[in-house]
């Protein structure tokens, strides 16, 4: 018998590709493991996480006041928090890319230069806030900050300053450090559209190389 061909051959190539390329973006291990490491996010300046909106602004007052330690501290903490929750991503990026089915592939595919991150994005973004959040609360109680930024956010909250995640820590950390592994994400996709061949794989020239 002859080699198969058709729509459904095709569609399969494509599956292949595409989950070897999530494969490779979700273990990211220089990039994404990095993230989990003591400074991953505070020694990162791209993932770095600051204080929300207007609290920034008055980060510097305080600094000015001599409070510069107590604004060092609540920084610091946020940004550990993060480290510490990273690990637990990597496990649900595999298995979402084992999952994906042959219509995400080849949207992935017809998508733009960030479909790969999009798609894990929206498939990890939910269940990861929910992994995430009891790491984030536990790591921000150990330093009891939580309870200054949340007196802090809470009434400029009411006045419009802050708004959704920015009003409480532990959500604000949850949700930057998520789009920190995102930002990571998408680089290693930028980096494998812009050089398939260099990841040593036949399919992924083929997906990525046309």
């Amino acid at each position: 018998m002859g080699r198969r061909s058709g729509p459904g051959c095709g569609a399969e190539r494509i599956r292949c590709g595409i989950r070897r390329a999530q494969r490779h973006g979700a273990r990211c291990d220089r990039r994404i493991g990095s993230l989990g490491k003591t400074d991953g996010f505070l020694g990162n300046p791209k993932v770095r996480i600051p204080l929300p909106g207007v609290l920034e602004d008055a980060a510097r007052m305080l600094k000015a006041t001599g409070q510069q330690k107590r604004v060092d501290e609540l920084v610091t903490a946020m940004n550990r928090a993060a480290e510490a929750a990273m690990p637990q991503a990597r496990t649900l990026l595999v298995s979402t890319a084992k999952a994906i089915s042959v219509d995400d592939a080849i949207a992935i595919v017809r998508g733009g230069d960030q479909s790969v991150t999009e798609f894990f994005a929206r498939k990890t973004r939910a269940p990861l806030t929910e992994q995430f959040l009891p790491i984030v609360t536990r790591e921000t109680e150990k330093v009891a900050l939580a309870d200054k930024f949340n007196a802090v956010a809470g009434p400029a909250a009411k006045f419009g300053l802050l708004k959704g995640d920015q009003a409480n820590l532990q959500r604000y950390v949850t949700a930057k450090s998520l789009d920190g592994l995102y930002l990571m994400i998408g680089e290693e996709e930028r980096k494998i559209r812009r050089d398939p061949i260099g990841t040593g794989s036949a399919i992924l020239r083929k997906v990525f190389g046309g």
